[in-house]
C-alpha cells in the first residue's frame, strides 16, 4: 500500500529534498507552500501523515498544528513539525500544538524516513 504524505513547507528546496527522499521509498507526496493551502490539502487529500514547517509567512506551523489537532477528522493524522528552531522551548511549543513529532533542521533523510514510517505504523495500529 502506498502511503500519502503532505508536506507543508514554504521553502521550495526543502520541499524538493523531502519529496525526493520520500518518493525514493515509495511514498506519494503532496505539497503545500503555506499554512492555508496545507489545511485545504489536508482536508481534500486525506494524507497518512503531515510534515509541517514552523516558520511560514501568513499562518505559521503552530497555528496549523493547533487547527489540525482541533478538527475531529484531521486530528487522526499524525503530524511532524519541521523547524530550524531547536531550543527546548521551541520543541516544547511545537509539541504542545498537538503534533506527534518534531525534527530539527537540518535533519538526515534517515531520521525523516524512520520517523515517518514509525508514526504511520502507530496510526494504523491505533485505527
Amino acid at each position: 500500500m502506498t502511503h500519502r504524505v503532505l508536506t507543508i513547507e514554504d521553502q521550495p528546496d526543502i520541499r524538493r529534498l523531502i519529496r525526493m527522499t520520500l518518493e525514493f521509498k515509495g511514498y506519494q507526496v503532496e505539497e503545500a507552500g503555506d499554512g492555508a493551502q496545507g489545511l485545504a490539502l489536508a482536508r481534500s487529500a486525506s494524507p497518512d501523515l503531515i510534515l509541517l514547517d514552523v516558520m511560514m509567512p501568513g499562518m505559521d506551523g503552530l497555528t496549523v498544528g493547533r487547527t489540525l489537532a482541533a478538527d475531529p477528522v484531521l486530528s487522526r493524522i499524525p503530524v511532524v513539525m519541521l523547524s530550524a528552531l531547536g531550543a527546548a522551548g521551541d520543541v516544547q511549543a511545537g509539541m504542545a500544538s498537538g503534533v506527534q513529532g518534531y525534527l530539527v533542521k537540518p535533519f538526515s533523510p534517515k531520521q525523516l524516513l524512520e520517523l515517518v514510517q514509525r508514526l504511520i505504523e502507530e496510526a494504523r495500529a491505533g485505527a
